[in-house]
């Protein structure tokens, strides 16, 4: 195959451009600021990439703990297939996680297409509004409401197919930094294989309204089936105070202590948190959340260690 290389200003333009000539789009990256792009046409191959595209980590980063509060206010930057990214996690902690709240501003069809990732860890929940998308071996697509959740297992190929307006998810990946590979062949939806694994784990949908809340630190939670999904690589709840006055966490033992506030607003410690704020905690320390509004709810994910057996 003939390669070739292009440095450009503005990826999606130039993108654009090839695409004309008759190039079709293998893989881009990042998801959140697209800076990296291969494009191919019979025996001919394109890198594209911008002066400040990023290289690819070897391996999954070292992990390196701080403590992140993130408000709401925070700007989003436009993102791949037209979606809206708001980075949660700016530092990333090393590299080995990024979380992004996206926003799809206009309802109706989304761009995408089949596609993949080469990841370790990666999930969407619901904040608000509702997405139809599709996914390998697991049957018609399906709609997702707020508070509902997927586990996107390492490799399954999927595709976001519409949306409402103003539709917010929140997804949060391991590594920060990683491909979205287009799948030109497959063709979704496709036969069912319910049950399948993808590596050492399996695809999970969860849905809010099909989910009992029950007793979690004092409060109440939506727990998830993620634990089970994953092999024990992470855990996945949402919360909500049920009259509690303060919700009280103990150290993790693992890597990832992720909060996003859903909606309504608390104290984490001496800060205050308000509706699409979000934070990381070390792993090492206990934490509380107090002063809780009576709508509160928390989207709260942690993880193990992701390296070990790796």
């Amino acid at each position: 195959m003939n390669h070739r290389d292009i440095v450009c200003e503005d990826l999606n333009l130039a993108i654009d451009d090839l695409q004309r000539q008759g190039f079709r789009l293998d893989l881009i990256y990042p998801a959140d600021e697209p800076m990296a792009a291969l494009l191919t046409r019979g025996d001919e191959a394109v890198r594209v990439t911008t002066p400040a595209a990023p290289l690819l980590p070897d391996g999954l980063p070292a992990f390196r703990p701080e403590f992140v509060l993130t408000k709401a206010a925070t700007s989003a930057g436009q993102g791949r297939a037209g979606m809206l990214y708001r980075d949660l996690v700016p530092g990333r902690l090393g590299g080995r996680y990024i979380a992004s709240h996206i926003i799809i501003p206009a309802g109706g069809p989304v761009a995408d297409w089949v596609h993949y990732h080469r990841v370790a860890l990666q999930m969407i929940y619901v904040r608000s509004g509702w997405v139809r998308v599709v996914y390998e071996d697991q049957g018609d697509p399906f709609v997702m409401h707020a508070g509902d959740l997927v586990l996107q297992p390492p490799l399954i190929r999927h595709r976001v197919l519409e949306s409402s307006g103003g539709l917010e998810v929140v997804e949060i990946s391991a590594p920060a930094l990683h491909e979205t590979f287009a799948d030109h062949d497959l063709e979704l939806p496709n036969d069912e294989q319910l049950g399948r694994m993808f590596g050492a784990q399996r695809f999970l949908r969860h849905v809010a309204a099909d989910t009992q809340w029950t007793g979690f630190n004092g409060g109440e939670a939506q727990e998830t089936a993620i634990a089970e999904a994953t092999g024990g690589l992470a855990e996945v709840r949402t919360i909500r105070p049920a009259g509690a006055a303060t919700l009280n966490f103990a150290a993790h033992d693992g890597e990832l202590v992720f909060g996003f506030v859903v909606d309504g607003a608390a104290r984490l410690g001496d800060r205050e948190l308000g509706s699409a704020d979000a934070f990381v905690v070390r792993p090492c320390e206990e934490w509380t959340l107090s002063e809780l509004s009576s709508d509160f709810r928390l989207l709260h994910v942690t993880t193990a260690r992701l390296d070990v057996g790796a």
